[in-house]
């Protein structure tokens, strides 16, 4: 019986002393801090290795991670500036930097964060309307991280980042974003296609622009050109007629040759007969009736007479029979017959240069006939 009680006697003791030994002595893992408390009061923080406490005596709080951590919020609805509702979802990074501030400071420093971090999000919000809240995330970051890192300082916490991980607006808001923004589309695609037709236009016009100075340019040089070419020939003709030294015989000829090339076309209705054709005519008369040319200057020059074949050489005659020397010698004046036959040739000269006339104009297309009137002096 006493080596049996002296056995359990040990045993005890070994247990005793196994869990004495396991009270006092601690191992803290690396990024881990735990917080001693000797009889209810902080002792000391433990850092990471091993470490002896005084059982019953030292109580070890609960290991805090000393690393970066990662809290995702649910989301919260928030108003905005102009009196939308919108769901916003957070993420903060902190760190715990003095695990004895984190401990005694705060009771739950994650809930602690939540509540202060949807609290300052409706703050920044509400002075937001609903488009500066889509696209100013980084300012609202910005604001949420200093708010945070202020307040969570004392609690031996860091803020790192904030970020809004979703901002939900509410479904009608999101079809009318949605229609407007199809319709903001709509209209830079439209005036983008303007734009397009705008320079194409400008280019079309630069183009016609061109072009159009272009053949300007090339119609004013081959009408120079042109110009230049009759000028030369007038004055080529020019100086031919004034070499020849033409007549008035060849000029009223002329001048009725012209005559029916002007009255040539087929858009002349009417005819209308120069005043110089008169002159032309008379001009043509006279060349072909000297007399009455010279009947209008008031002298009657005589008639050429008609050629005289030479008469042989009479024989000789006896005193006698010669011709008395008294008698008056044979006028070689023109008798009236002749001149009023070479009066007839002129006027049915003219009579058939004035028909020949008519006709040329009464041949051409859409013309009238023209009569031209002869007057005799």
């Amino acid at each position: 019986m006493d080596s049996a009680a002296l056995l359990i006697v040990f045993a005890v003791i070994i247990l005793v002393v196994l869990f004495v030994l396991a009270r006092a002595v601690r191992i803290i893992p690396q990024a881990r801090a735990a917080v001693v408390e000797r009889l209810g009061r902080y002792s000391r923080t433990l850092t990471p290795g091993l470490t002896v406490v005084v059982p019953f005596i030292d109580k070890v709080r609960p290991l805090i991670d000393l690393r970066e951590q990662v809290v995702s919020f649910p989301p919260q609805p928030v108003i905005t500036e102009d009196n939308l509702v919108v769901s916003i979802d957070t993420v903060i990074y902190f760190q715990v930097t003095d695990p004895r501030a984190a401990t005694y400071e705060i009771a739950n420093f994650i809930q602690a964060i939540e509540q202060l971090t949807v609290t300052t999000l409706r703050n920044v919000i509400g002075g937001l309307n609903l488009e500066e809240t889509l696209t100013s995330r980084d300012q609202i970051n910005g604001q949420l991280r200093g708010v945070l890192d202020e307040a969570t300082g004392k609690w031996g916490i860091r803020v790192n980042r904030v970020e809004l991980k979703a901002i939900d607006p509410p479904h009608s808001i999101q079809d009318s974003m949605e229609k407007q923004m199809r319709a903001e589309r709509d209209r830079r695609a439209a005036i983008l296609t303007a734009e397009g037709v705008k320079q194409s236009q400008i280019l079309t016009a630069e183009g016609e622009k061109q072009s159009a100075i272009l053949r300007a340019q090339g119609d004013r040089e081959a009408r120079v050109l042109t110009a230049e070419g009759q000028a030369r020939a007038i004055e080529t003709v020019f100086a031919a007629i004034h070499a020849g030294n033409p007549d008035e015989k060849l000029l009223s000829y002329q001048y009725l040759q012209m005559l029916p090339q002007i009255a040539q076309g087929s858009a002349n209705k009417v005819w209308i007969v120069p005043a110089e054709l008169g002159k032309a005519l008379d001009g043509f008369g006279r060349a072909f009736n000297p007399g009455a040319a010279a009947s209008e200057n008031g002298s009657i020059p005589s008639a050429p007479s008609a050629p005289v074949p030479p008469v042989p050489p009479a024989p000789p005659t006896p005193a006698s029979a010669a011709p008395d020397a008294s008698a008056a010698p044979r006028s070689s004046a023109a008798t009236p017959e002749q001149t009023a036959a070479a009066e007839a040739e002129a006027e049915a000269a003219a009579r058939e240069a004035a028909k020949a006339v008519a006709d040329a104009t009464s041949s051409t297309p859409g013309g009238t006939t023209g009569v031209v009137g002869l007057d005799r002096a």
